[in-house]
């Protein structure tokens, strides 16, 4: 069976490349997608719209145009992983599994235990909590191949 697994949230550090690392030496026959991670690039993805007459307008424009992109993925994707960092409020991140819940989406998250109480609702309708890469690996070897 093949899967198509979209990566959300934190772009800060390599939990993507561990996951699929991790995916890769398992033998899973699985596609990975993600957000624009480039952080700059994704703030100007609406800049040759037009200049915007605050930072709010910029910010919505290309909010609106990245929504583009995630939107599809997430829509297309068999699962999604929703990655919290410990440096950085991800609202994108928490934005994105409200999308997945409101679809229906299978999802799992994937943070520190110091911020289970902020995300009860979001961990409340996931289908698992994950604190390591290695555990969204073997989430997905289950699914997969078991």
């Amino acid at each position: 069976m093949s899967f198509s697994v979209y990566l959300s949230g934190e772009i800060h550090t390599e939990w993507r490349d561990e996951i699929r690392r991790g995916a890769e030496a398992a033998g899973l026959d699985v596609v990975f997608t993600a957000p624009v991670t480039d952080h700059p690039a994704s703030d100007a993805a609406g800049d040759h719209l037009g200049e915007t007459p605050s930072g709010f307008w910029r910010d919505h424009q290309s909010a609106k145009v990245n929504a583009i992109r995630t939107r599809t993925l997430i829509e297309q994707s068999d699962m999604v992983v929703v990655r919290f960092g410990d440096k950085y409020k991800q609202w994108n991140a928490a934005f994105d599994a409200g999308y997945c819940a409101a679809l229906g989406k299978s999802y799992v998250t994937l943070h520190d235990e110091d911020i289970v109480h902020p995300l009860k609702e979001v961990d409340a309708e996931a289908q698992a909590w994950c604190t390591t890469t290695d555990q969204v690996v073997e989430i997905l070897r289950y699914v997969l191949k078991a």
